[in-house]
């Protein structure tokens, strides 16, 4: 990966722009504290140094420990009943703490890792394969790239800077994980299906039979069933975990593209990206039936949430439109640089910028406050949906950068 003259100051480099990053923000936690020193090793504790504000997902005792299964004591019920009570500014898991912050960027037969306070390129992962996106794992240990056109899984070590023996799948469209941390679920095709494996190595366990071709997935709040969308039937397809069986479809209106969608803050609803009706669809998480729709513009694709969980970045056709999840309104639309349609790789750790990789050899970032770049810079070839890692959260979900 080489920089073009561009928008970065230092050309000089191999890849750089300027930037300072602004230091963490605060965050007042919506739960109660553990209190330093209270607790077990094992317990989630927020970066920083400060208390955590995660609560026991078992309040009876501690959860069933299996070989395979979550680390005992991590919880798996959203802290204090709010979804995104545990990803806000700072609010590092153990896991993750002590990781610089990099971004992973696909592009071509490399994932480039990219230190985002000046862009340099300070590490490379020679996948051999064409991978299209990158996932944290479910415990925040190592990130999987996905390869579509191979067929292949790939791990790699974010702080060894070493990457494993690839996995073989068939026809992967998006990797996920159980709440729990049991399972890794991978979304495939020929036949579409949803295929069960161990989240470590990738071992096959079981599939579960989908009704269409699914792209991308999030969960319901109680964590018991995963929600999908397929684009070209133009509906979502709900699938309970526990029986792996599809329990339930949801038909759009016609001429609907359900894409990429997130799960709300309180929980009440899923918000549904349209690039082909220009929106997002709002449908009831708990009945999984339609709300309603709020129109964002043409093209609308990614979707990511902001630190304080206040509002949802659409991002799609030349701009970036913030949606308020309280008034279900736009709060404001700002046009990218050259427009297009890239895809976004996630809100940075402090929740200041928005980082996309456009297919066109653009890697910038954006401010979640007004819109305005921060830094780009231009580089050959065409990058993939990137990375930030790591990124607040008890755990991954995996997707297009799903915490909780």
């Amino acid at each position: 990966m080489q920089p073009h003259k561009g928008r970065s100051r230092a050309a000089a480099l191999p890849l750089a722009a300027a930037l300072a990053l602004t230091g963490l923000a605060g965050c007042e936690s919506p739960v109660p504290f553990y209190r330093p020193g209270e607790g077990s090793p094992d317990d989630p504790v927020v970066g920083l140094g400060g208390p955590a504000p995660y609560l026991p997902a078992h309040p009876g005792g501690a959860p069933r420990a299996s070989e395979s299964g979550p680390p005992a004591g991590v919880p798996v019920a959203p802290a204090g009943g709010r979804v995104y009570a545990a990803t806000g500014a700072g609010m590092l898991a153990p896991a993750a703490r002590g990781l610089p912050p990099r971004l992973y960027v696909p592009n071509g037969p490399y994932v480039d890792v990219l230190d985002p306070a000046g862009l340099r390129l300070v590490g490379r992962f020679h996948t051999g394969a064409a991978a299209s996106r990158v996932a944290p794992s479910w415990d925040l240990r190592r990130l999987w790239a996905t390869d579509r056109a191979n067929g292949l899984l790939i791990p790699l070590g974010p702080r060894s800077g070493r990457q494993g023996s690839p996995a073989r799948v068939t026809a992967p469209t998006g990797l996920y994980f159980t709440p729990d941390g049991r399972d890794a679920l991978v979304l495939a095709r020929r036949p579409d299906r949803i295929d069960v494996r161990d989240p470590h190595t990738m071992a096959p366990r079981g599939s579960a039979p989908l009704p269409c071709a699914a792209g991308h997935a999030d969960f319901t709040p109680d964590g018991a069933s995963l929600v999908a969308t397929c684009a070209a039937a133009g509906l979502l397809t709900r699938v309970d975990l526990a029986s792996r069986a599809v329990s339930g479809t949801l038909r759009l209106p016609a001429g609907a593209r359900p894409g990429d969608l997130r799960l709300s803050p309180d929980g009440s609803a899923f918000y549904v990206a349209d690039p082909r009706q220009g929106g997002v669809w709002l449908v009831d998480a708990r009945r999984f039936a339609m709300l309603g729709f709020v129109r964002t513009g043409a093209g609308a694709g990614g979707l990511a949430i902001s630190r304080d969980a206040r509002r949802l970045f659409v991002v799609g056709g030349g701009a970036v439109t913030a949606v308020e999840f309280g008034s279900r309104r736009v709060a404001a639309r700002w046009p990218l640089p050259e427009g297009g349609s890239p895809s976004p790789g996630g809100v940075s750790p402090d929740g200041t910028a928005l980082w996309l990789a456009d297919p066109a050899g653009l890697v910038y970032a954006v401010s979640t406050r007004n819109g305005r770049v921060l830094q780009s810079v231009r580089v050959y070839g065409h990058p993939g949906a990137l990375s930030i890692h790591p990124q607040p959260g008890r755990y991954s979900l995996g997707g297009t950068g799903l915490y909780r």
